[in-house]
């Protein structure tokens, strides 16, 4: 899917338009993946690092079975790390200015994981559910 939206005027919305966006193709970041949270009592982002190996079709698998990584686990992974903090910024700082090597090896995964992290914050925040897209 070409991902160029000038040529859509149909695309009126920022809600049509990310929705749009939405469905191209996303290559997985080698590096791995992260699941946020958010911890109202301590009110803290709580953001997971998970390892994953890349099959040739760009599904994630788990490096222990070689399986497809399934969305609904029922035994579920331990993270290689976990960061906390307060704000969308601290968590962000952690993850790109770690020390050792960085869990992140896409651009447009860290893209993604900054609006996430923005959109747990406003919800740590408001004292919402956050759910990660």
């Amino acid at each position: 899917m070409n991902s160029n939206i000038n040529n859509k005027p149909s695309l009126s919305s920022i809600h049509e338009i990310d929705r749009y966006l939405s469905n191209r193709f996303i290559a997985l970041d080698e590096n791995g993946y992260f699941l946020i949270k958010v911890d109202h009592s301590t009110k803290e982002l709580v953001v997971e690092h998970f390892s994953n190996d890349i099959d040739p079709q760009g599904r994630a698998l788990d490096p222990e079975t070689g399986q497809p990584i399934s969305c609904n686990e029922q035994n579920p992974r331990k993270p290689l790390k976990t960061f906390r903090g307060r704000s969308a910024k601290e968590i962000g700082i952690k993850i790109t200015e770690g020390e050792g090597p960085l869990p992140l090896s896409r651009l447009d995964h860290a893209l993604y994981l900054g609006r996430e992290l923005q959109k747990a914050e406003s919800c740590m925040k408001s004292g919402t559910s956050y759910i990660q897209d």
